[in-house]
């Protein structure tokens, strides 16, 4: 059987790149997009990620409401520096045509947990923002940590800085107690972090080659992300063009074969006081350091196979419109 995959999405531009690699990559099929908080409220994470899904004629494709703020909070706002870099609306501030759809009425956490059962092995889970959704749908369901074949989630930083502080992420700080329960859940994990997402960096030159395909869809994508490649820029993130978070992992997700990886029993500091910049690091646990794992992170990667990929993808499907 195919392997099945669930995005759980908080739809901002690479997000928007990694739903497009999703719906084209003839590795999977993506059977739900779940939005979550993050880049977006959870409601416009829904609203773009049905525009999208409009965009691209895959209309097919459920969306659900995931939960709206952290599991120890009870609001969120987008924090200014999302808004910079992903625009006010997400998606680079482009006006994406709103869908005709509307979100499903049953929730993310239920849909997790009925796919587990449906799939089981067959089954991976993609979260590309916070941790929210899984860690609510284990407290409402364990059984789900033996049934899902793998999670592989963008978030972290093992061998380099973080980017919320020195060594914490943007979407293990959203929800740092969500992460540390994933973490000890016993669901195999890879940990796709910063150590790789930094290092596959697209350009306008590739943004170009989606432009002179002259179709709507090539364009509207090509102008959401040289949005992201400005906002990379003009922020003094990297100026030699914007990472590849979250289309990375997908991949990673279904062909880890060109990824270096160490295997480590994770946890999530969200408790010390004292230190709040560590709150949110992705670590060892010296607790079960010596102890059997089933979770690896990423720490090295063969860039260029993965962006090749990733443009072979994108382009042959941009080519069909």
């Amino acid at each position: 059987m195919t392997k099945k995959i669930i995005l759980d999405l908080d739809t901002g531009v690479d997000d928007a790149l990694a739903l497009a690699y999703s719906v084209a990559t003839p590795k999977a099929e993506l059977i739900g997009v779940l939005a979550s908080y993050g880049n977006v409220l959870t409601e416009k994470s829904a609203e773009n990620s049905l525009s999208l899904l409009e965009l691209l004629n895959q209309t097919n494709i459920p969306v659900f409401l995931g939960e709206k703020h952290s599991s120890t909070t009870d609001n969120f706002e987008v924090m200014e520096i999302s808004q910079k870099i992903h625009g006010k609306n997400g998606v680079g501030n482009v006006n994406l045509t709103q869908a005709k759809r509307q979100p499903e009425k049953m929730s993310a956490v239920d849909f997790i947990i009925d796919a587990a059962h449906k799939y089981k092995d067959d089954l991976i889970l993609i979260p590309t923002g916070p941790q929210t959704n899984l860690d609510a749908a284990i407290k409402k369901d364990p059984s789900i940590t033996k049934l899902i074949k793998k999670v592989c989630f963008m978030g972290g930083a093992l061998t380099v800085p973080g980017n919320v502080t020195a060594f914490t992420e943007a979407n293990i700080s959203q929800d740092p107690v969500a992460a540390d329960n994933v973490c000890h859940s016993g669901i195999p994990l890879t940990m796709v972090g910063l150590d790789v997402t930094l290092r596959t960096l697209l350009t306008k030159n590739e943004t170009k080659k989606w432009r002179n395909l002259n179709n709507n869809v090539a364009t509207t994508y090509a102008d959401i992300t040289d949005y992201y490649i400005d906002a990379y820029y003009e922020l003094n993130i990297n100026k030699n063009g914007c990472a590849l978070h979250d289309p990375l992992t997908v991949a990673i997700a279904l062909d880890p074969s060109h990824v270096q990886f160490t295997a480590l029993n994770l946890k999530v500091t969200h408790d010390d006081k004292d230190n709040p910049s560590d709150i949110g690091r992705t670590i060892g646990d010296l607790d079960n350091l010596t102890k059997p794992t089933n979770t690896r992170v990423a720490i090295n990667l063969d860039a260029n196979y993965y962006l090749n990929d990733f443009m072979d993808t994108l382009t042959t499907l941009f080519k069909k419109f």
